[in-house]
């Protein structure tokens, strides 16, 4: 899907001026929806541990992604001064917590798990645009957080009080049969946009000499980061749900969103792809080991769909 995306934008048949007017679908139409699709009627969300405690995890995870990144951001000696060091640090904290994450919730795990990973996904969210913005541009954390009111969160809030509140049997089916049908809107349109950004950011990757940057990369976020995470999700007295996900965020590669952040708050956006682009390649031979590792070490063998 994002190698389409790649070449329709190369033939010019999706151009960047359809590029915000569709990520605005994504972002307040599509996404919410499989929000709501997710989580109305979740069983999970019976258990107050399932609603407080994955902000919490996503939120932790992350900040100690950004600590780590911003520890090691003189390793890759980076020719792009410091804002190629402020996007390093941005750009290994933050795992891939949306287009890969999803899909493979809803292939390997139950509902109950995509539900948690949403709600984890709040607290990435915060860490993101409180801590990560601060770290990318230099300005203080609370630039980041008139952006956190965003419809994907209020869509996770809103659903989870729709939980509380209303039954699911009382929502009308057809509105049940919409959401999830726009629903499933959201992944592969976000994956085409995602194409159409790397073959816009491309050409930058000639301005830089970065083989050393992938490879510490590679070794933060593929290696070190799965081991904090799972060693933090082993110890604590956390549901199976959130175990997972807490899984599936570990063995995740370099969220793409930091190329779109480094472009706009004065970062380097090659530093970005390249960190993307070289942890998402060699994430296809680490991702399945760690899943398998992680279900190991997590005593969750049996946890797998079917």
């Amino acid at each position: 899907m994002v190698g389409v995306g790649y070449v329709i934008r190369r033939v010019n048949w999706l151009s960047e001026h359809s590029d915000a007017s569709l990520m605005r679908v994504v972002v307040n139409v599509f996404t919410p929806c499989l929000i709501a699709d997710t989580i109305l009627g979740n069983p999970v969300f019976a258990r107050l541990d399932n609603v407080l405690l994955p902000p919490l995890m996503g939120f932790a995870t992350t900040a100690a992604g950004f600590g780590i990144g911003w520890l090691t951001r003189r390793w890759p000696r980076s020719k792009a001064g410091v804002g190629g060091e402020r996007t390093y640090a941005l750009t290994v904290g933050l795992c891939n917590y949306g287009y890969i994450p999803i899909p493979l919730a809803q292939v390997l795990f139950s509902a109950g798990t995509m539900g948690v990973l949403f709600v984890q996904n709040i607290g990435v969210e915060l860490a993101m645009w409180l801590l990560g913005l601060a770290l990318v541009s230099g300005r203080s954390w609370r630039e980041g957080s008139k952006y956190l009111l965003n419809p994907p969160v209020l869509a996770i809030v809103g659903t989870l009080l729709l939980n509380a509140l209303i039954p699911r049997a009382l929502i009308p089916a057809a509105i049940l049969g919409g959401a999830h049908l726009l629903g499933q809107c959201s992944i592969p349109l976000g994956l085409v946009l995602i194409g159409a950004t790397i073959a816009d950011v491309l050409p930058e990757l000639r301005e830089h000499q970065g083989l050393r940057l992938v490879g510490v990369a590679c070794l933060i976020r593929l290696v070190v980061m799965p081991v904090v995470i799972l060693s933090i999700a082993s110890v604590l007295p956390l549901s199976m749900e959130l175990k997972q996900v807490m899984l599936l965020h570990a063995a995740m590669p370099s969220a793409v969103f930091p190329i779109v952040m480094a472009r706009h708050f004065g970062g380097d956006a090659g530093t970005a792809l390249r960190i993307v682009l070289g942890t998402s390649i060699a994430s296809l031979v680490t991702m399945p080991l760690w899943l398998k590792a992680g279900l190991l070490w997590l005593g969750m063998q049996h946890g797998l769909l079917g």
